[in-house]
């Protein structure tokens, strides 16, 4: 039997690194993975490659042949970085996909799949079902450049399959957490620098920027995965974009709770109201998953807490001590 080509760009990333993980133990398909700057990493069965998706000819280079591509690969950082250099999120974002696009038309690439996210919503409390976005709204302020980017990215997907060589998957998914998630305090999200806060603080203490009011919509990376799985064998249309969500919003300040009492640390939760924090609450409604690719969320958020720590401490060596 032909297995199926698959090539994950951003392959040692967050979320392609646990794809890559996943579809290497599939018997029908072929995985080949793409980094650029980070080394490989051992994983049976799967094919390495090394190129920069700004290049033109690389691009080519790389999806020729291949059945179905993944775009993992993305300029990514915390929210220190989307407040202060939000800049860093559009040019190469931009870049790489416009040029990946091209690519599968020209090589005839059956399935594209590109994770979105869900930055162009803005906050209510009701969870935002797909066809509910309106343009006309304005992003949130610290989201204008990478919303707008995304949403770009989006369109050209949809511009592509139109011209019906290439189906085309859109992944908008809320905050992802779990096993090989960015834990440097620098470029990380709020889930991962508060599980590094509270497995590396030596003062008994862990501190959270702003009030911790707000609240993020968190899926599991396990979760996603098997979304993605299901796009690959279920999801037709020449062009579909669906939500990934948990369609819950936790606040902040339950967030950091759940990993200290995941840790099993003493530790004092204190605020530093001076901190880098974006002010917005919002959840995903993700039934039209659960009708087209028969998705919905499996791991309860306390549940991928709990793993996604003791991965943590089998990966760095347990937790310091105050």
């Amino acid at each position: 039997m032909k297995r199926t080509r698959v090539l994950v760009c951003g392959a040692t990333g967050f979320i392609g690194r646990n794809l890559v993980e996943a579809l290497s133990r599939r018997t029908d398909i072929e995985v080949h993975a793409l980094r650029f700057t980070r080394p490989a990493y051992e994983c049976p069965g799967v094919t390495w490659h090394r190129g920069d998706l700004r290049d033109p000819a690389v691009v080519h280079r790389l999806v020729d042949g291949m059945d179905v591509v993944i775009q993992a690969a993305a300029t990514t950082s915390g929210s220190k970085d989307i407040v202060s250099t939000p800049h860093i999120h559009v040019t190469d974002n931009a870049v790489m996909n416009s040029l990946l696009l091209r690519a599968c038309y020209d090589r005839k690439v059956g399935h594209f799949v590109f994770f979105s996210c869900s930055v162009m919503y803005q906050p209510r409390a009701v969870p935002w079902r797909e066809e509910e976005w309106d343009p006309a709204e304005e992003l949130h302020r610290n989201y204008f450049g990478s919303g707008w980017t995304k949403i770009y990215i989006e369109k050209m997907c949809e511009f592509f399959s139109r011209l019906g060589v290439t189906r085309h998957t859109v992944i908008r998914h809320t905050n992802v957490f779990g096993p090989h998630d960015k834990f440097d305090l620098e470029r990380s999200h709020v889930f991962g620098a508060t599980v590094t806060k509270a497995m590396t603080s030596t003062t008994g203490s862990i501190t959270v920027w702003g009030t911790g009011e707000e609240a993020r919509d968190l899926i599991h990376v396990d979760d996603l995965v098997r979304f993605v799985e299901l796009c690959l064998e279920r999801q037709q249309a020449p062009y579909r974009m669906l939500h990934a969500s948990s369609g819950n919003a936790i606040r902040i300040k339950d967030i950091v709770a759940s990993v200290v009492a995941a840790s099993g640390r003493d530790l004092r939760i204190e605020h530093d109201l001076a901190g880098p924090t974006i002010k917005t609450s919002f959840a995903l409604d993700s039934s039209l998953a659960a009708e087209v690719i028969g998705w919905r969320p499996e791991v309860p958020f306390e549940e991928g807490v709990r793993r996604t720590v003791e991965w943590w401490r089998d990966a760095h060596g347990g937790a310091r001590r105050p």
